[in-house]
């Protein structure tokens, strides 16, 4: 569905519902699919990897994106929605 759409069909209490679900339990989407790629590469890599050679990080293989978001700018944005469609903050 488009964002319009999603708008439309979801309250601002339910969108950061979904918001504090993903900080704790996890990215949703495909930073999760990169991440979930990223250990198995490194698994993959550190089985096979010569005698003596250090271990792969799997976070050394995640892609970066340009547009990448701190949580605190992600948080902003969010709350700056959820005030532009009339929502309140609860407490």
């Amino acid at each position: 569905m488009t964002v319009a759409e999603l708008l439309a069909r979801i309250s601002s209490r339910e969108l950061t519902e979904w918001a504090v679900y993903e900080r704790r339990a996890g990215p949703l989407g495909g930073r999760r699919g990169d991440i979930q790629a990223a250990i198995v590469a490194a698994d993959v890599y550190n089985v096979n990897r010569k005698k003596g050679a250090k271990p792969v990080d799997p976070e050394k293989l995640l892609p970066t994106w340009d547009d990448y978001q701190s949580d605190d700018q992600m948080w902003a944005a969010i709350r700056q929605a959820n005030a532009a469609m009339g929502g309140t903050e609860a407490d």
